[in-house]
């Protein structure tokens, strides 16, 4: 059995109300009642909370030590109360909240941070609460209830099933080759130049369609690399095409991220391209759904590299 005492808004407008007042007259007409009710709502509150509100005589009211205590919670609880309508209301329109997104390091080197920037400023009651993951560890966070929404790295119109899915970027996939490898110096490499090359590549869990769509673009090229090492960031791996282990396929975007001794083409007859989708589970909350709209309204508009990338 709960035996605390309960406390209702009307009760504490009322004891505000004599607090401020110090007078029971006043603060009736202020409520727009007559004084006898008041004077026995405060005695009703008073015997609620087993203390002594107000100390009374014939010609004063003053506020007890506890009535102190009282007067300063109350006035927080009731301004907490006064604006709880609206705060609700936001939530329910998207407005404020809680957006828990993840994102595929590759997508940070592109439109990413210009939509984060544009979100933050046209929504700013919404908290953003960003992760970098991998597919396969966003699978697995949307399983867990984790996140809420994430960019994801794939092949062409090959989505994750079981997903609303809006494709935000389509790119090519160039090769991160060492410097000083054979053919290197053009501005795109042939195949012929490839069939030594070791490779570097992410592991298959952790994109499988871009995965097997780069391997059946290899094998249609003549080219059936040794994997000399498997990295699941593409910056790790172009810090090991740095190193001079192999030469390693990225994503458009990512030939942004200079590193000495790295070298970027693209490939002669190659026509492997990436795709990024920002996914998200049915029957989304309404921040999931104003933040994909911001996505949506702001296409990426796709500018080609030029010449060869040291």
């Amino acid at each position: 059995m709960n035996d605390k005492p309960s406390i209702d808004l009307r009760a504490l407008r009322q004891f505000v109300a004599v607090a401020e007042e110090l007078h029971f007259g006043r603060a009736a007409a202020r409520l727009s009642m007559t004084q006898p009710p008041l004077t026995q709502a405060i005695q009703v509150l008073e015997q609620r909370l087993g203390v002594l509100l107000f100390e009374r005589t014939r010609r004063s009211v003053r506020l007890t030590s506890g009535g102190v205590a009282l007067f300063d919670a109350a006035r927080r609880l009731l301004a907490d109360a006064a604006v709880l309508p609206s705060v609700v209301q936001a939530a329910a329109r998207g407005d404020s909240g809680h957006l828990r997104l993840a994102f595929v390091s590759s997508i940070a080197y592109g439109p990413l941070p210009l939509w984060l920037r544009g979100f933050r400023e046209a929504h700013p009651g919404i908290r953003l609460d960003l992760r970098e993951a991998t597919l396969d560890v966003q699978m697995a966070a949307f399983a867990a209830g984790e996140i809420d929404a994430g960019f994801v790295l794939h092949a062409t119109d090959a989505s994750p099933v079981g997903f609303e899915a809006l494709p935000v970027h389509d790119e090519a996939m160039w090769l991160a080759l060492p410097e000083g490898a054979a053919g290197a110096s053009a501005t795109r490499i042939r195949a012929s130049d490839l069939r030594t090359m070791p490779l570097l590549t992410f592991p298959r869990a952790v994109t499988p369609t871009l995965h097997d769509a780069i391997f059946a673009a290899q094998r249609a090229l003549g080219w059936t690399p040794d994997v000399a090492q498997e990295a699941i960031q593409m910056q790790t791996l172009v810090n090991l095409v740095s190193a001079g282990m192999g030469a390693a396929w990225v994503p458009e975007s990512v030939t942004r991220l200079q590193r000495p001794g790295v070298t970027y083409r693209q490939v002669v007859s190659c026509k492997l391209r990436a795709q990024t989708s920002l996914i998200w589970a049915a029957n989304p909350m309404p921040v999931v759904q104003r933040f994909v709209a911001h996505v949506r309204a702001r296409p990426v508009t796709a500018k080609r590299r030029q010449s060869r990338l040291v």
